[in-house]
């Protein structure tokens, strides 16, 4: 990731998040990314360890990714759907069908995500 986008590294995440406890402190670098972009959303399986009271005083809240899929279908379902599609299109070893796509989806924990993509299996 450091070579695709070479930003993405934040220095002096101490200082930033000082005073911040986190139940795994491997991961105050994500808060401390987040809090530099001025992001209010961190995207994560990992929600136990991004507990609210802890990020409730910087403006940031943690979502699951389905959380996060489903309000972004509610604002531009278009968009999720051109998503979808091309990720899909990106898996090629092995390729999906769509209802492989979509059962993956579900086996990670994605089910508003597949609800919201099922209606569009032609398209995808």
């Amino acid at each position: 990731m450091n070579e695709a986008i070479p930003d993405c590294l934040v220095d002096g995440d101490e200082a930033i998040t000082q005073g911040l406890i986190l139940p795994d402190p491997d991961d105050l670098h994500v808060v401390a990314a987040a809090m530099r972009c001025g992001a209010s959303v961190i995207v994560t399986f990992n929600l136990k360890d991004f507990p609210d009271a802890a990020l409730a005083a910087y403006g940031i809240e943690a979502q699951h990714p389905d959380q996060f899929v489903d309000e972004l279908f509610d604002c531009d379902p278009a968009a999720v759907i051109e998503a979808a599609l091309k990720q899909r299109a990106s898996l090629k070893q092995p390729p999906m069908t769509v209802d492989v796509y979509l059962d993956c989806l579900l086996r990670q924990g994605m089910a508003r995500t597949v609800k919201n993509l099922v209606g569009y299996r032609g398209v995808i």
